[in-house]
């Protein structure tokens, strides 16, 4: 197999390992159902030949010819395997000296950071994206402030009263000689004290919450980047297939 060009960059083989790995399984997968069928692997010649040239009966020679040679599906499956090994060997040869800073405002905030860091803390950013999405925050119709002493905000108090309801008399008839007065009772609600209500919050303002958005956006801008510039770099080279399928072929 011949080896990667000595120009391939790293994005380059880790484009070509993917597919490799599917011709690979593909391959192996063809060859072992092949190498199964009985049929197609075997074959026959058969001539006649009479013992007196007076005999009548002259047949024709029978051939069935065999299709599958299980030396060359061997080879064909090695051949698909071997350029996989090689892409991979190099890729994971690559991946272990390839690095990149990443840089936010100008500043170095992880330096020579190893591709696959890179990889997996673009990952682990994106999911921080989603749990920073979902945080609480504080209802925007309250004017709230910090209390150290609760650990929490506090809203502004809000003075509610306390109603009560208390019984009235509404005279309709005076009372007379002759009949007693004439009243109907009515309730009405009269305060009896004052509620003063503050509201807490353990949420976070909304100015706080699109801080968190924006910084985690730029860091994850700031990891591709990196990620970007550490594939960019020229692949090491590395070869395996030869010598393994060199030993597993032998003889």
């Amino acid at each position: 197999m011949a080896s990667p060009s000595p120009t391939i960059k790293l994005h380059q083989v880790n484009a070509l390992v993917k597919g490799a790995k599917s011709q690979g399984a593909r391959a192996l997968t063809d060859a072992h159902r092949l190498a199964q069928k009985g049929q197609p692997l075997t074959g026959i010649h058969r001539k006649y030949a009479p013992f007196s040239d007076d005999e009548r009966d002259q047949l024709p020679e029978e051939s069935t010819r065999v299709q599958i040679n299980a030396a060359r599906v061997v080879d064909d499956a090695a051949d698909a395997l071997t350029r996989l090994f090689d892409l991979q060997i190099t890729q994971d040869a690559s991946n272990a000296v390839a690095n990149a800073d990443v840089i936010v405002d100008g500043q170095v905030l992880v330096p020579a950071a190893p591709v696959t860091f890179l990889l997996f803390l673009e990952k682990q950013l994106t999911d921080w994206r989603t749990f920073v999405d979902s945080l609480p925050m504080l209802d925007p119709a309250e004017d709230w402030s910090w209390d150290s002493e609760r650990g929490c905000y506090r809203s502004a108090p809000a003075r509610t009263h306390k109603m009560r309801k208390t019984m009235h008399n509404h005279v309709l008839a005076e009372a007379t000689d002759r009949h007693p007065a004439q009243v109907q009772p009515y309730a009405v609600d009269e305060p009896v004290g004052t509620w003063t209500t503050t509201k807490l919050s353990g949420a976070l303002p909304a100015e706080r919450v699109k801080q968190l958005r924006r910084r985690v956006d730029v860091l994850i801008e700031a990891v591709k980047v990196a990620r970007e510039q550490a594939n960019s770099a020229a692949a090491v080279q590395r070869d395996a297939g030869r010598a393994v399928f060199g030993y597993l072929l032998a003889g």
